[in-house]
């Protein structure tokens, strides 16, 4: 039990997470590159997964921002993160840019492989 005015110490898991946002000066390609372009991202966001890296991603709707284009949960540390994350093809594109930060969520809420752990009081 505990005592009155005094925090109990908790574990966080740390993960990390991408914003995927479209820049205002997204290059214009024509219909089939944007076409191709897009299944290099899916390609690209599908290994992360598969390589264990990213734990889930997808578009998002709805948001107020339409800049805001989709969200990845990320594994690694970031510094890791941002590294990988840029290296896809959207990004280098230029039609996507990256947001990275970490998201600290009670331990073993999303498995039992964060980026770390941490104590927090």
């Amino acid at each position: 039990m505990a005592h009155p005015g005094r925090r109990v110490a908790r574990k966080l898991d740390s993960y990390t997470i991408v914003f995927l946002m479209r820049p205002p000066d997204a290059p214009d390609l024509p219909s089939a590159e944007l076409d191709a372009l897009q299944e290099r991202h899916l390609a690209f966001l599908q290994r992360m997964r598969d390589e264990g890296h990213a734990l889930v991603s997808g578009p998002v709707t709805g948001q107020r921002d339409p800049a805001l284009r989709g969200i990845t949960i990320y594994r690694t540390s970031l510094e890791v993160t941002r590294r990988l994350a840029e290296q896809d093809p959207s990004v280098q594109a230029g039609r996507l840019a990256v947001e990275v930060f970490t998201w600290l969520v009670p331990s073993g809420l999303l498995g039992d492989r964060p980026a770390s752990t941490i104590e927090s009081d």
